[in-house]
């Protein structure tokens, strides 16, 4: 990473942490204030469905009051979504809601914005405060760590960042089992069965080089 992409890195984490403060200490009368999270590849079309379906089911609730507050923040959250065609390359944040301010007045506020990464987290919430925990995976270490799962059904070769998971590659073997009879049968099989547990470490081994050697991961 350059110099200069270092120092944009560390001025989007200072937006967010700034963010989440602002986010986290805002409050609303009744359940106002709606947390929208899109991960990457998610459809607009299935959110707007979604949130017009919340809508039909808020226009049930008794409360009149509570009933418009609710209402209000889902329409809001569905007229900025309709700024958007698709969910941008790294997902979609969104909030919105009516807030109470210091002085007890109310104040309709809307954030909208894609993470400078992605953020691999489906969330809706309609709430009295906004919930905000899924914005520290922003702040995670953009480390990626390269792991093996290997047992006597086959391997499994991976990468994690954060809390994103990747699958590289995964393949599955019959090893045959331990023989139960004796005399040269049983050596025969026995030593069957050490060169094809020899074959899967090795095929595991060759994978694994062709995975992880000479690149950017670490060993975990």
């Amino acid at each position: 990473m350059s110099e200069s992409q270092e120092t944009d890195r560390n001025i989007e984490i200072w937006k967010i942490k700034k963010l989440i403060k602002a986010l986290e200490s805002a409050r609303g009368n009744g359940t106002s204030m709606i947390s929208l999270i899109m991960p990457p590849h998610d459809q607009v079309s299935r959110v707007a469905k979604m949130l017009g379906d919340e809508y039909g089911t808020a226009s049930n609730i008794k409360s009149r009051v509570n009933r418009q507050s609710v209402l209000g923040a889902i329409t809001s959250a569905q007229q900025r979504l309709k700024l958007y065609n698709r969910v941008p390359p790294n997902g979609l944040v969104l909030y919105t809601g009516t807030i109470v301010t210091d002085d007890g007045k109310e104040k309709k506020v809307t954030i909208d914005f894609e993470p400078f990464k992605p953020i691999n987290v489906s969330l809706y919430l309609c709430d009295n405060k906004f919930h905000t925990e899924a914005l520290n995976e922003l702040l995670e270490s953009d480390d990626k760590f390269g792991f093996i799962v290997m047992d006597g059904n086959g391997t499994l070769f991976g990468t994690l960042s954060g809390n994103t998971r990747e699958v590289l590659h995964k393949f599955t073997v019959d090893l045959p089992k331990k023989h139960g009879k004796g005399g040269h049968s049983a050596l025969r099989f026995a030593r069957l069965r050490m060169e094809k547990r020899h074959n899967y470490v090795r095929k595991t081994a060759e994978l694994a080089t062709q995975f992880f050697y000479q690149s950017s991961y670490k060993s975990a």
